[in-house]
Order: structure tokens, then sequence, then C-alpha cells
């Protein structure tokens, strides 16, 4: 009874503490869709994805209740970064949803603007939103009357100057001048922080950022293989302070202060070799109670090491590679510049293929495709009155014979007819991820299958249809295992004809490895370029954004696939991307262009969705 009272009395007392309007919110998630489209459309950097950012003690005053209910401590405030915007998860601040809304559409606008100081000067940062927020009123001016809006009902909610100490309320004076004027200069001079309010309609003074820690003797690769391996980018992922700390290079390190709750053994603390089983989503939800994460340096070599990679299979169960490598450039978007023969592209074949015949469950859906695309196919239009051809015009033939038994021949001597064939000149390359995120299953009950399923059904009736169709193509897979091996399977080459083998090919494909996007893209431009066609289309069929184990992940592989998609669109190619990752609408607008991709979020629809749009773009 004790414990349910005291749990009431916790609801109750939070409950009343708390200063927004839960009725009124306006969660992140239910902007997903029109926010990156308006952020880019106010001029900002397209290669950010949208992400939530994580709550951040501030120094402001709190109410007497707001102290005993231990609320109000963390604000979340509006920052980015090289690679992505966070804005707040919710925002509830007024009572009315709709101003809610529209805050988050102003920190869209002035996250686009805003330039954050060199200096972490407390002014500089007053100063760098005040200008800010003044070039995007000049640049946006459809927006003056939403941020009046904003700050005449934000202005009530920042509590009484009057209540102030007298340093305090000067600095108060100056934020809400920079709020109503943002053109005009400051009235005074702000030195402290200290005690005042964050700014909600500002971008964060100090953002939870976490820099970057290096040596001199760093290998680079080394330092991303260590990092990045086995992390997955989200949607929801945080951002915390970090602070910089020695590591302790005994074998027992000291006593450490640290939250109990945070930790699951003592283990932890101790410096030995051990197999890491720990619970990963249990240590996120530890760290979601942290402010601050303290990363150091290890630089004591263990005794020995074992470096495995269990991702790797055996050579005799590997796939079978076709000839050396080909080496291809990538993109470095920090220098702005291709780094000549930095990837090595792998041709293979799927190991333990062999001919196959169409699955019976195929059988309906392809005999459908097959007399729906041979009206694509080309057709023989007969042309009379010929001079040459290939048969008689027996037509023509009689009426001269007698036009002259009769004495008035008028026909003259085009006594052919022809049936040439309208050749469509089109060649389309087919390719697939077949990366370790396509082992993933999708659909329910006696519908589910794997994403892999999936992309084999898609493969083959695609190919089925553009068989009946009569265009050339061909149809490759791949996946990667960092720079130095970008598998490139062939299931189909454009100088292969469509059969048992080729089935075979796909029906083995397995998921495996990393998404090294560029790389293949760069190899399918090259092999399409050697077709002997008019218009030459490559379509892509993907789970996801590009990532590898080593620094690929992030914006660095968003720009690499970006670039060999101008290269081939600059080569004169099609470039089109089909994807089932429902997140796409974020970054896949900055690779392949507004109206270059389509998003499929019921991944068992793929294989229809895909034959229709070949439909579409062979046109």
């Amino acid at each position: 009874m004790e414990e349910k009272v005291g749990s009431w009395w916790d609801s109750l007392i939070k409950k009343a503490a708390y200063r927004g309007y839960p009725q009124a919110a306006v969660r992140l998630d239910t902007m997903e869709k029109v926010a990156p489209v308006f952020f880019r459309a106010m001029g900002g950097n397209p290669a950010l994805g949208l992400r939530s950012t994580v709550g951040t003690e501030h120094q402001g005053r709190r109410s007497l209740l707001e102290r005993i209910a231990g609320t109000n401590d963390r604000v979340e405030l509006a920052w980015a970064d090289d690679k992505s915007l966070f804005l707040p998860e919710q925002i509830d601040l007024f009572p009315d949803k709709s101003l809610n809304r529209k805050l988050y559409f102003w920190l869209l606008a002035l996250s686009a603007e805003y330039v954050p100081e060199l200096s972490d000067a407390k002014m500089d940062w007053l100063r760098t939103n005040q200008e800010a927020t003044q070039r995007c009123l000049t640049a946006m001016p459809g927006l003056a009357q939403v941020y009046q809006e904003l700050v005449a009902a934000y202005i009530p909610l920042r509590g009484s100057m009057g209540m102030m100490p007298a340093a305090q309320a000067v600095t108060e004076k100056a934020i809400r001048e920079a709020l109503e004027h943002p053109g005009q200069p400051l009235s005074a001079t702000v030195n402290s922080l200290e005690g005042i309010m964050p700014v909600h309609l500002w971008s964060h003074p100090t953002p939870p950022s976490m820099p970057a820690v290096r040596r001199k003797d760093d290998d680079d690769e080394t330092d991303a293989e260590a990092t990045l391996h086995n992390q997955k980018e989200s949607k929801k992922q945080r951002r915390y302070r970090a602070k910089q700390a020695e590591q302790d290079e005994r074998k027992n390190g000291p006593l450490m202060i640290f939250r109990a709750e945070s930790i699951f053994t003592w283990d932890n603390f101790v410096k030995v070799n051990r197999h890491d089983d720990d619970d990963e989503l249990g240590d996120l939800r530890a760290a979601d109670d942290m402010d601050e994460l303290a990363i150091a340096r290890d630089t004591k070599k263990r005794s020995s090491r074992l470096k495995l990679d269990l991702d790797l299979p055996a050579n005799a169960y590997d796939d079978t590679p076709l000839g050396p490598g080909i080496l291809l450039p990538e993109w470095n978007y920090k220098t702005q510049q291709l780094v000549a023969d930095h990837c090595c592209v792998q041709p293979m074949l799927p190991k333990n293929s062999h001919p196959t015949e169409l699955p019976e469950r195929l059988q309906r859906s392809a005999h459908r495709l097959r007399r729906q695309f041979q009206a694509l196919a080309p057709q023989r239009n007969r042309r009379f009155g010929q001079i040459d051809g290939m048969d008689l015009d027996l037509d023509r033939v009689v009426r001269f014979f007698t036009e002259v038994k009769s004495g008035k021949a008028e026909s003259t001597g085009n006594f052919y007819l022809d049936t040439p064939r309208n050749e469509r000149s089109l060649a389309c390359l087919l390719l697939a991820d077949v990366s370790l995120s396509t082992e993933a299953w999708v659909g329910k009950g006696q519908q589910a299958s794997s994403v892999i399923d999936v992309v084999k059904d898609s493969l083959m009736l695609f190919a089925e249809a553009l068989q009946a169709s009569g265009d050339a193509f061909g149809l490759y897979g791949f996946s990667s295992l960092k720079r130095k091996q970008v598998r490139y399977l062939t299931l189909k080459g454009f100088d292969e004809s469509y059969n048992e083998v080729t089935r075979g090919r796909i029906a083995a494909l397995s998921p495996g490895f990393y998404t090294r996007m560029g790389a293949a893209i760069r190899q399918s431009t090259e092999i399409l370029l050697k077709q002997p066609a008019h218009k030459r289309l490559l379509l892509l069929v993907t789970d996801g954004k590009p990532n590898d184990l080593d620094h690929y992940e992030g914006r660095y592989g968003v720009e690499d696939t970006r670039q060999a998609v101008l290269e081939a669109r600059k080569a004169g190619l099609v470039p089109f991307c089909v994807t089932i990752d429902r997140e796409a609408g974020e970054y896949l607008p900055h690779l392949f262009g507004t109206h270059h991709y389509v998003v499929v979020p019921d991944a068992t629809r793929l294989p229809k969705v895909l034959t229709r749009l070949y439909s579409t773009l062979s046109q």
C-alpha cells in the first residue's frame, strides 16, 4: 500500500509541476515525411538525416514544485552536426497544437541558416542565433508572420523579469530584444547565461556532440573498424555529452563513481579479455539515464589477439570468383575528389547454383507478365507500294496488268511490300542488394517470407517479363566487406540468354556482408555503357542505406553513392532506385533525385511494382 501511495504521489506532483501541454503535443514522427522536404526547400544541407535529440541539463531557474518533483531540469533543443539534424522528439510548449507544429517548421528553417561560431562564448551563441533568425526572415519573408506568432506566444512563457535578480534580468532583456527584433543590435552586454531559461526558438548553445579523439599513430582503417563495427544508425539514435578520461592501465581499476543501475557486473571495470555477451538493449537504456559518457583510449596491447571475421565464409563455401578484381575510384566528400583505385570489385558467380525450373508459385504470374510484355516486343508493320522489298504487292501487280489491258495504265512500278521490324533500342541492368539485411522477414502468418526470397522472386519475374519484351537486360547482385572486397554477382550477363542456368543462379543467392553501393553502381555503369542501345536503364533494388564496416558508414557512403549516380546520369544512363526502406524518403531524394526513386512499404508487392515500373520507364 505504501508503494502504491508513493507512486500516486509521484505521478500527481510531476503532473502538477509539468509546464507543457500534452493534449496539444506534436511528435517528430508525424513530421518525418514533410520535414526533410521542407528543410531542403529552405536551403538546408540535403545530406543531413532527421533525428530526435536528447534532453540536456540547463542553467535556468526552476520553481519549488519543479525541484520537489525533480522535473524540468532538462530541455530538448534543435542542433545539427555534419551528419544529422536533431529536433525535439515532441513539442508541447504551447496550448495550441498548430503553434507547436509551426515551431517545428521554424526550427527547420532556422537550422538551414544557422552557422555555429568557432568560439564557445555565450555572447557568440546569442548573436549567432539572432543573425541566423534575421537571415532566415530575409530569405523567406513568408515566415515572418509565423515567427511573430511564435514569439508573441513564447515570451509570456519565460516568466516575469521583475522576479529575477538584476544581472539575470539584464540578460533576459537582451534575449527578448533579440527575439522580438532580430535585426537590431543588443542594448546590453550578455556576460553569463546562469539562471536563464533556454530559448526554444533558437539552436542549442552547447550541443551534446561527441568530439573526435585521435592520436598521431592511429591507423584510419583500424579505428574505423573498431568504432563502427556492428553499429547501425537509427532514426531515434541519441547523442550524448562526452568527456575525455584516462584509461587505467592496471589489471584492476580503482573504485569508480558510478550508477549501480547502469552496469550488470563488476567485471566491466576489470581489464581482462572476455566474451562480449552483454545485453545491448539494456546498455542503451542505461545510457539514456546518463548525462555524460566517458571515453578513453586504451593504448596497452593485449598479450595475444585473435582477429576473426565470422561473416567471411571459407573459400570452399564462398562464391566463385571470375578473374581478378577490378579497381574503381571512390568519392571523398571531405576533399571533394575521386580517390583513384580505392575499391576492388570482384565479379563472382553464386556458389552451388544448379539449373532450375521456374517455381510453381510464380508460373501464373509469369504467364500473365509474358502476355503483357509481349505487347512491348518489336512489331512488323507492312508497307505497300515499295520499290524494293521481300515480297510482291499482289494487289498492285493485278491492278497494273488490268490497267495495261484496258489501255489506261497509271500505276507506277512500286510492286513490292516490306515488313520492317520496329526495333526498340533499350538495355536494362537490374542491380540487387543482397547484403545481410535482406535476411530480415516481412509479412505475417503464412504470407511471411524473408526479404531475400522476395528479391529472388522479383528477379525471376522481372526476367520472365523482359524476355518476352525482347529488350536486352542483365541481372546482377552485390554486397561488400570493406573497400577491398566489393562482391559483384553475375546472375545474367547481357551476352547470356535467360534460361534454367539463370534461374539457378538467382535461386542460389544468399544474404551476407554489407552495402558499398557506390562501387556497385560504378561497375554497373561500365557494363551498361558497353551495350549498343540508345536508352540505358539502371535499376537498383535495395532495402537500406549505403554502409560498410569502415568509414563508409554515414555521410561518406551517402555522398559516394550520390556521386556514382551523378556519374551514371552524366554518362547518359537513367538510374532509378526501388527500395523497401520506409525511411528512404530522408536520403533517397539526395541520392537519386525527387522523381527517380520509389518506396515500396510492403516488400511482398515488390515483384508487381518492379515490372510495372519498368513498363513505365521503358516508354
